[in-house]
């Protein structure tokens, strides 16, 4: 029988015929168990080698243990010793109390491997947990997250996809952690294009009633723009009248953003992704004073009439003024930077756009910085950048006809796919909501499982699949576990504890017990493909451990109900956060 008892820094697991008591700050992650292990040895053996740090990584090959230390060979100039020898010295120095094995391997690696008590006892822990062991920041900060961003009298297009999934991804990762996030849909509402749009409604007595209709309007309007000076005059008119508030201007205005609000609600209720809009218009009354400030800091400079800030080593500048007076982007952007960390009082701003706007935010970034509205050693500011989303050609997703596929179009057609697959497996009872949640998984699994930065082929067939790194091979997992509780039926495991013995029990524990380390590297690097890895591992080792460890009539059934439930909550969580509902059946 194993009994555990809590104490504020204590861990006591009883076995049958011993007792070990497990001293340690509460829930820490392995590697950092690891790392502050090696940390105390290298200050007792080599207090003198200087500020190189102690790099800790899960071992390569499980036959290494779990976690390894490299660092040796790069302390082996500066103490002026063989690698070798230093990783003895700090091998023999560490205390073994949670290790089952510090051994030094090659020409001076340091690998370490777990007590399984020991994995035991923080795996128990962890499944009575709500939040599976992740522990909350030491500081709420307060995140901000800018994604989708599309432009009002426009459909959404296969373009915004990924701003939308990553983004939403991101901002669910942090609300996981605890932090205090904002969401901010920075929608195209401003400029120009309103002005043609208004100017050319008004000549023709048009009142918009639909997206599509807005659409055909704005394509006219920009025609006659480009070709007729008298209508481009007009145009820049409403645009002066639509900035000046006048009345029938900013109806009109309001009627077409309208419209495009509810379209694009269509594709967020699709998705289930919430949003708090905050377009180019509501920084509209700050553009002159961050004009103004920039000039007064001695930062400005006029380039053929334009206001411009130049930077060393930019070959463009940032241009916060036309030479008409009119605002632009870059001007709502250095807006939006500083209302961010003067009124939200942002610690963190992320922004998750295409990689093609990388210089534009690098030029905002180091505008903020010089201006003094972005302090870096106060406020972390990413931009999250993402490659295009292929067809089967390579090139860029379009339509048979050429047109750029519309978001909700591409969606529609994977959730009617998921259909099609569901019924072709015999699969009995109502599909259309099963479809909809598969569909609308395969598509956003596929897109978070590729590495942000690179441009990836977007295939209804290869997302689909109910074998590989899918959607549906991890929701199957999910499905699975839920399959073998139903089988066995309701069991009392309130006086049980995990315990692992099989080395594929301690494998798929070691894993799940890795769950909070591969949200922290998210939280740091914004690669959301780090936790669809993890997952997918995951379901990987769960269905070695279900093939090598019978559940269901063996003795060590009900411990293994619960490290099974670790496994299904585990997988559930990650999947919420990824912004995927799971299924109880498939």
């Amino acid at each position: 029988m194993i009994r555990k008892d809590f104490t504020e820094n204590t861990i006591i697991l009883q076995a049958t015929n011993s007792l070990i008591c497990y001293s340690r700050a509460p829930m820490t992650s392995l590697k950092k168990r690891v790392e502050e292990e090696l940390l105390k040895a290298a200050e007792l053996v080599y207090p003198d080698r200087g500020e190189k740090p102690l790099i800790v990584t899960p071992a390569t090959q499980e036959k290494f243990g779990h976690y390894q230390c490299n660092s040796a060979m790069q302390l082996a100039g500066a103490l002026r010793k063989s690698p070798r020898e230093i990783a003895e010295r700090l091998a023999e120095a560490i205390d073994k109390e949670v290790f089952e094995m510090v051994e030094v391997a090659g020409p001076g690696f340091i690998n370490f491997t777990f007590k399984g008590p020991f994995l035991s006892s923080l795996l128990d822990e962890a499944q009575r947990d709500s939040k599976l062991g992740v522990r909350a920041p030491e500081k709420k900060e307060r995140v901000i997250v800018e994604f989708s961003s599309p432009n009002i009298a426009k459909e959404m297009h296969v373009g915004h996809l990924r701003s939308t999934i990553i983004g939403d991804a991101l901002a669910r990762l942090f609300e996981f952690l605890g932090f205090e996030v904002i969401r901010l849909n920075h929608v195209g509402d401003w400029g120009t294009a309103f002005g043609m749009l208004i100017a050319y409604m008004r000549e023709r007595g048009l009142e918009a009633t639909n997206l599509p209709e807005l659409m055909q309007w704005y394509r006219a309007s920009k025609q006659r723009f480009d070709e007729d000076q008298a209508f481009k005059d007009e145009a820049r008119a409403a645009v002066v009248a639509l900035q000046g508030g006048e009345s029938e201007a900013l109806k009109t205005w309001k009627q077409i953003c309208q419209i495009s609000r509810e379209a694009f609600e269509e594709v967020y209720d699709l998705l289930d992704i919430h949003l708090e809009e905050r377009g180019e218009s509501f920084y509209n009354p700050m553009l002159s004073q961050v004009v103004a400030d920039l000039e007064k800091k001695g930062m400005i400079t006029l380039s053929e009439g334009a206001k411009c800030v130049f930077h060393e080593g930019y070959k463009i500048p940032l241009m916060v003024q036309k030479s008409d007076g009119g605002y632009n982007y870059d001007t709502t952007d250095m807006a939006a930077i500083l209302h961010r960390v003067e009124s939200d009082q942002a610690d963190r701003i992320i922004v998750v756009t295409d990689a093609g706007q990388r210089l534009h935010f690098e030029l905002i970034r180091e505008t903020a910085q010089q201006a003094g509205y972005l302090d870096p050693n106060k406020v972390r500011f990413d931009h999250v950048t993402f490659g295009v989303v292929l067809g089967p050609d390579g090139k860029k997703f379009k339509t048979r006809s050429g047109e750029v596929e519309k978001l909700i179009d591409l969606l529609q057609a994977a959730i009617e796919r998921a259909r099609e697959i569901l019924l072709e497996r015999g699969h009995e009872g109502e599909v259309d909501e099963l479809a909809r949640l598969i569909g609308i998984a395969a598509v956003k699994y596929a897109d978070l499982s590729c590495n942000r930065v690179s441009d990836y082929v977007f295939s209804y067939d290869r997302m689909l699949r109910f074998e590989g790194n899918t959607a549906a091979f991890i929701l199957y997992a999910y499905v699975r576990i839920n399959g073998i509780k139903r089988k066995i039926g309701a069991q009392d495991l309130k006086d049980e504890h995990i315990h692992l013995e099989h080395p594929a029990e301690i494998d798929l524990g070691v894993h799940l017990l890795r769950f909070q380390e591969t949200l922290k590297a998210v939280q740091e690097e914004l690669f959301p493909n780090y936790l669809t890895d993890y997952l997918y591992t995951l379901a990987q080792k769960f269905n070695a451990f279900f093939r090598d460890c019978r559940v269901e009539g063996d003795p060590a059934q009900n411990r293994r109900l619960l490290l099974c439930d670790v496994v299904a909550r585990t997988l559930a969580t990650g999947l919420q956060i990824l912004g995927i509902q799971t299924v109880e059946r498939m």
